[in-house]
């Protein structure tokens, strides 16, 4: 969408029903899906969500009945039901919006104003975004280091999604890559200056992101794929001097790079003033975030006693020492207590029992649960030997006492294979 090139220049009447319907609905998309890219619109989202909760409920039972009634938001997936329910809802709106708007000024106008703010807007909600998840990155946050679960976990049992967070989490190296790619972008945009660098670079990283979720299923496609149309949005302004310069081999004009300032002068000092601290503040409180975000559990965070994964050696039940054969869906295989204090027993028939677990280092006990804390199993474990554990006690009216080895993550191929500048021959395992 090119602006008019002056303010007593009227835009046609096909541009001016765009802009109406792209600021309808981009506001609208931001204020439903602030993403914690908008700063203190939390305090207000609660307020101003659950109306739109009920609304979305209603619509999707009396509008479009659909088969189930919808009861579940916004949550890790942003892919709801819901959540395509509040797409089409912005959609509308800015369809009707838009028309409606231009049934009623038909004057010749421009909004060479409101274009520029609007720009604004989206270059501060897509920085930020792209700030925030390279920090995630950098800090080594989003995509944990493979833990034993997911390393005895075979490709085939696995979800397209926890391929890509396998894939993703196991080098730093490519952390650091996708994270500074993110995080150069975002803070680009942040800068009128620099921002068709920053929505250049954003247009590569956000289609990245897209393509990994769309063919990995994972559940971010909405917010993805609207970055992707932000960044062309912002970029569109420049398509003339882009098919100049990238394909006509012509002179590219130099962009207008002028801010739309107040009349009066404290206004212009105020905005400038908001817009520094305000990227101070992002900047602030993002790092602080991630920093005790990686305290708590990052990959160096603190790990509960006895985590980690074993290998069962020796497997009595009352009295009773149980073979290590495959048809027997009694005897433990393998026994990982997770970084985050589950439990998960492998059994020999190659189904896996998962608890939430109650470590006493006094009395030296592990209580298995599944959701009330009074009515787990406890097991009391000795330390043989460094490495060497082993469990007492009664797990579902059985007496049972496991002998078990610990088995360190670097015992992995994936884990100490590490890289090699040299290859004789593809090591393709």
């Amino acid at each position: 969408m090119q602006p008019a090139q002056t303010l007593s220049t009227p835009w046609p009447t096909g541009q001016k029903w765009a802009f109406r319907f792209a600021i309808l609905f981009f506001i609208l998309f931001i204020f439903f899906n602030p993403n914690g890219a908008v700063p203190f619109l939390e305090i207000f989202y609660n307020y101003y969500i659950q109306p739109m909760h009920g609304l979305v409920v209603w619509a999707g039972t009396h509008i479009f009945h659909l088969p189930e009634p919808i009861t579940t938001f916004t949550n890790g997936s942003g892919d709801t039901t819901y959540d395509y329910l509040v797409l089409l809802f912005c959609v509308t709106v800015a369809l009707v919006g838009a028309t409606v708007w231009s049934a009623v000024n038909r004057q010749a106008c421009n909004y060479d104003k409101l274009y520029y703010w609007l720009n604004v807007i989206l270059r501060f909600y897509l920085g930020i975004t792209m700030v925030s998840y390279g920090a995630v990155k950098v800090i080594k946050l989003q995509f944990p280091t493979p833990g034993p679960a997911r390393l005895l976990q075979t490709y085939g049992s696995s979800s397209p999604m926890g391929l890509a967070w396998t894939f993703m989490g196991y080098s730093k190296g490519y952390n650091y890559f996708t994270g500074f790619a993110e995080l150069s972008c975002g803070l680009l945009l942040l800068f009128r200056k620099t921002a068709l660098l920053g929505a250049v670079i954003a247009l590569v990283v956000s289609a990245n992101i897209m393509a990994i979720n769309y063919c990995f299923d994972v559940p971010v496609k909405i917010l993805s794929t609207m970055m992707v149309v932000i960044c062309l949005y912002l970029l569109s302004k420049d398509f003339a001097r882009f098919i100049n310069f990238f394909f006509l081999n012509r002179v590219a004009q130099p962009a207008n790079l002028s801010p739309k300032r107040f009349t009066k002068r404290w206004m212009n000092i105020t905005l400038i003033s908001l817009k520094y601290l305000l990227i101070a503040y992002v900047t602030a409180s993002t790092v602080e975030n991630c920093i005790q975000g990686f305290k708590l559990y990052g990959d160096d965070a603190p790990k509960p006693p006895l985590s980690g994964l074993y290998n069962v050696e020796t497997f009595v039940t009352d009295g009773d020492t149980l073979a290590p054969v495959l048809t027997e869906a009694i005897r433990w295989r393998r026994l990982n207590i997770s970084a985050f204090g589950n439990a998960q027993i492998y059994l020999m028939n190659d189904s896996v029992e998962t608890y939430k677990l109650l470590t006493d280092t006094t009395v030296k006990s592990l209580g298995f649960y599944e959701q009330d804390q009074n009515q787990r199993q406890v097991l009391y474990y000795t330390a043989v030997k460094p490495g060497l554990l082993l469990l007492k006690g009664k797990l579902y009216n059985n007496n049972i006492e496991v002998t078990m080895r610990k088995i360190e993550s670097k015992d992995f191929l994936l884990m100490n294979r590490g890289f090699h500048w040299i290859n004789e021959y593809p090591f393709n395992r």
